[in-house]
């Protein structure tokens, strides 16, 4: 095969090559290129005056009550559908205009090899020389390297965050709530009850009972937390605002749940229900052989009712609460636990709360609600400022939560403190 015969079969591929290329944007099938946004512009006032024509002309027939002809009817018609696809290639256009403008969002343009061959700077230079000699090329190979296919290579995203879990039940919903606007709780409770109430014979004195009363105070007390976070992160990420929203709330119930059972009282901390509570001792009249965890916790809830209260809820550590659900039978079935069903967090018919805030050995029993209630002197707030510090000229944002509370505990028989050693 000579060289004219080579180019000429060459030329004959790469126009049958091209000729199976995707459709290209403006480009009709068949058709020549696609006319400019100002042709279609054109073409649109054209096709707009000749609508109007056929309205003003059938308007005019309507008052003279003379009947439009088929023929102008099929005219009007076809101006109609001439006047929509208009429309609607100026549309395209508009369209593909604006994403080049953005830096081009579409889909990256894939070319056939066909059209690579027909218009790659090797064959135009061939041709223009008259096709002498040989001509050799390469395509380049389609990898997931910049500048071939990688492009096309996207990662999926997926529009989930995925969070560090939480906590369920706290130690909240185990008191009674309140709200006040002081920022301090006085309150009575009782320190002494003898009662000496008795059947009395007529004319005999009648027994005296005993009863003392103090006053006590529970300060309000804040608790909160910042975090710094950037303008562009907040507008950027959609989600993010309502996450540290979220997340800060989060924080300031896990303070929370810490200074309820544990405070000291000392400084701004909050007097807490474990700190208060008494120490578990067992009851008199109970004989235990062997005894379990689970044992214990009954123990500590006679305890509580031989003070004439109702244990209405038990805190546990995570861990001792597993324990407690592997506990088996001699034949090596749960005692209780059901590890193909869902089994709420109760124990001798008492809500569980578990939080690793009580300490790993420890529990708390207690009759919660008439022990103790809080006072919210403010609900949860969060807030977003730029002008704490140098935010404003740095484009950064500080993000602040913060809530306000008391906690009273009028009746510390009404719980029990104590711990699983030995068990």
């Amino acid at each position: 095969m000579n060289m004219m015969t080579s180019a000429a079969a060459l030329a004959a591929g790469s126009t049958r090559l091209v000729a199976a290329q995707p459709r290209e944007f403006g480009r009709k099938d068949g058709a020549a290129d696609a006319p400019s946004l100002d042709q279609l512009q054109r073409n649109l006032d054209s096709a707009l005056t000749e609508v109007k024509g056929f309205a003003q002309e059938f308007r005019a027939k309507n008052a003279e009550g003379t009947k439009v002809s088929d023929e102008a009817k099929e005219k009007a018609d076809k101006a109609l559908v001439d006047l929509e696809a208009i429309r609607g290639d100026m549309k395209e256009l508009s369209q593909k205009l604006a994403q080049g403008r953005r830096g081009g969002e579409d889909d990256p343009e894939i070319k056939s090899l066909g059209h690579e061959v027909a218009n790659h700077a090797d064959v135009k230079s061939y041709a223009e020389g008259g096709c002498k000699g040989t001509i050799g090329f390469t395509v380049k190979a389609v990898t997931s390297a910049t500048g071939s296919a990688g492009g096309l290579i996207r990662p999926e995203r997926q529009p989930e965050i995925v969070g560090i879990p939480r906590q369920q039940l706290r130690v909240r919903d185990l008191l009674t709530p309140g709200q006040t606007e002081s920022n301090s709780i006085e309150y009575a409770y009782q320190t002494v009850r003898t009662n000496n109430a008795a059947a009395v014979a007529e004319g005999a004195q009648k027994p005296e009972s005993n009863y003392g009363w103090d006053v006590a105070n529970a300060p309000v007390r804040t608790i909160a937390h910042w975090v710094p976070a950037s303008r562009q992160a907040m507008d950027d990420v959609p989600q993010l605002e309502s996450l540290i929203d979220g997340e800060l709330r989060y924080g300031l119930d896990d303070a929370e749940d810490a200074q309820l059972l544990l405070g000291d009282g000392t400084g701004q901390n909050i007097l807490g229900l474990y700190t208060q509570a008494p120490a578990y001792a067992q009851p008199a009249g109970v004989s235990i052989t062997g005894e379990t965890r689970i044992d214990r916790l009954r123990l500590a809830i006679l305890m509580v009712e031989l003070a004439d209260y109702a244990p209405d809820g038990l805190v546990l550590h995570p861990t001792q609460w597993t324990n407690i659900e592997l506990t088996k039978d001699s034949a090596g079935g749960y005692v209780f636990a059901n590890p193909q069903g869902l089994a709420s967090n109760t124990l001798w018919g008492r809500p569980v709360v578990s939080t690793k805030r009580i300490g790993t050995g420890n529990f708390l029993v207690g009759a919660f609600k008439t022990a103790a209630q809080i006072f919210d002197r403010m609900d949860t707030e969060v807030r977003i400022s730029d002008q704490d510090r140098d935010n404003f000229i740095k484009n950064m944002l500080t993000i602040r939560a913060e809530k306000r509370l008391a906690l009273v505990v009028r009746r510390l028989a009404a719980m029990a403190k104590g711990n699983f050693t030995g068990l």
